[in-house]
């Protein structure tokens, strides 16, 4: 039986998942897997083991700000203005698929147009594997936080709200 092609934006995610030398594999899904609870839904994790791929827009210098976080946590915008030295200001639906080349509920932590400022949730790295977006609101990837690290190279924070 033949497998169904990646979309084009899944497909970007797993060339450069491929080029990282470590086999990992999208999965589109027949279901939605916008949100963290229904990712988690779809593959039987939990939803602190989905990672959320938050985009915001630097305020003063306009570059990309990628927070990687667990789905059970809400990002606190302080602090990732506090380590980015800069305030933060919204990224709308054209801003993201611009820059990043993903649409909302989709964003992959790799494989953007722009390299992003990334920033890693250290609730993730108490997981022993994780699921990310693969670029569509319906393809995720498995991984580990180690995995996370080297491919995002974000720098790993406590970034969420209290």
């Amino acid at each position: 039986m033949m497998s169904k092609p990646l979309s084009p934006s899944a497909q970007r995610v797993q060339e450069v998942l491929d080029a990282s030398g470590r086999a990992f594999v999208v999965r589109e899904l027949e279901q939605s897997t916008r949100t963290s609870a229904e990712a988690a839904d779809a593959v039987g994790c939990t939803v602190a083991q989905i990672v959320k791929s938050i985009i915001f827009r630097a305020a003063a210098t306009d570059r990309v700000i990628l927070v990687l976080t667990s789905g059970a946590n809400r990002v606190d915008e302080h602090k990732v203005a506090a380590l980015l030295g800069e305030k933060l200001g919204k990224a709308d639906a054209d801003f993201v698929r611009e820059r990043t080349g993903f649409v909302i509920g989709g964003v992959a932590p790799i494989g953007h147009r722009e390299a992003p400022v990334t920033f890693i949730d250290a609730d993730l790295l108490t997981h022993a594997e994780i699921w990310a977006a693969a670029g569509t609101p319906n393809a995720l990837f498995r991984l580990t936080p180690d995995d996370l690290h080297a491919l995002s190279q974000g720098r790993v924070a406590d970034v969420k709200r209290a």
